[in-house]
């Protein structure tokens, strides 16, 4: 692994380790070969990261077909690239806006699409992280705090099927718990869900999620102060995006305070074993959630 300089006695893993040929790509602006990956890989949904640091990049509704033979987007909403003039003086170079490693490059005027742009990305440069557990099974990433008590809560809805807790949103890949309580890695203690379509929406999902935690609290939840508590929805899709607004806006409209979050979702690391139904196996209750009526009918 590469990794930051030191920060105390530790060393903070900033990026993954790469192949011989991501970092050709990624670290000397190499290009690889056309038609590298198949035509279904299309049709993913999710959102597409840096392979190298994890930033989101660009959403799945962004990609379109494009005979080039490379991974082709028509815009970059997620505000994960930068440009630069290329080497050769004719071309605009695409970099990670964090990492600054090569992603490919950007063209305008081509006509293809409404946008009038496409960012022609090396595939290998990118990781894809998936709307769909399997078929029928929707995921889901929320943070409310200590990921214990949101994990027992939100297990007792309906539809639900599984749950992971772990940490997102930050800058350090693979973190450990000990890493993410220093405040240093910029990572939430969240809780991955995976959900039944046909039992349970991602709306109703999300209503619960604000009914199981004080939204409104800054910093923390509850007792639990520091960064890594805070409130936040990772969206995977333009939808989950747009029904955790929709939530977030019903509830601004009853007079409720809403401090979370809504955010493009990066890679998810569950967390060590221990934490996992850490309640459960315990046979505890949660000390700071609890399920409250914040509107939602």
């Amino acid at each position: 692994m590469d990794a930051t300089p030191r920060e105390g006695t530790k060393m903070l893993k900033r990026f993954h380790l790469l192949s011989s040929e991501e970092e050709e790509i990624l670290h000397h602006r190499g290009t690889e070969s056309p038609f590298r990956e198949p035509e279904e890989a299309g049709a993913f949904q999710g959102i597409y990261l840096c392979k190298q640091c994890d930033l989101p990049l660009f959403t799945a509704e962004e990609r379109f077909f494009s005979p080039c033979g490379w991974p082709a987007f028509d815009g970059a909403s997620l505000q994960g690239v930068v440009e630069k003039d290329d080497p050769d003086g004719m071309r605009k170079e695409v970099l990670c806006a964090r990492c600054k490693g090569h992603l490919g490059h950007v063209f305008r005027g081509e006509g293809l699409t409404r946008n009038n742009i496409r960012f022609c990305i090396n595939s290998v440069a990118l990781w894809k992280n998936p709307l769909y557990a399997r078929e029928g099974q929707e995921r889901a990433l929320y943070a409310a705090g200590c990921f214990w008590g949101v994990e027992y809560l939100i297990q007792e809805v309906p539809g639900v099927l599984q749950t992971t807790v772990g940490y997102t949103g930050g800058q350090v890949v693979y973190p450990t718990y000990e890493e993410v309580c220093t405040k240093k890695t910029g990572h939430l203690e969240a809780v991955e869900v995976t959900f039944s379509k046909k039992l349970l929406s991602y709306r109703t999902l999300t209503e619960k999620f604000f009914s199981l935690h004080d939204s409104a609290q800054k910093g923390g939840q509850g007792p639990d102060i520091g960064p890594q508590y805070t409130s936040a929805i990772f969206y995977l899709s333009a939808s989950q995006k747009q029904s955790a607004r929709a939530c977030r806006a019903h509830l601004t409209r009853r007079k409720v305070e809403v401090a979370t979050n809504i955010r493009p979702a990066s890679r998810f690391y569950p967390a060590e074993q221990y934490h996992q139904n850490y309640y459960k196996k315990k046979g505890l209750r949660p000390y700071c959630h609890r399920w409250s009526d914040v509107g939602f009918s």
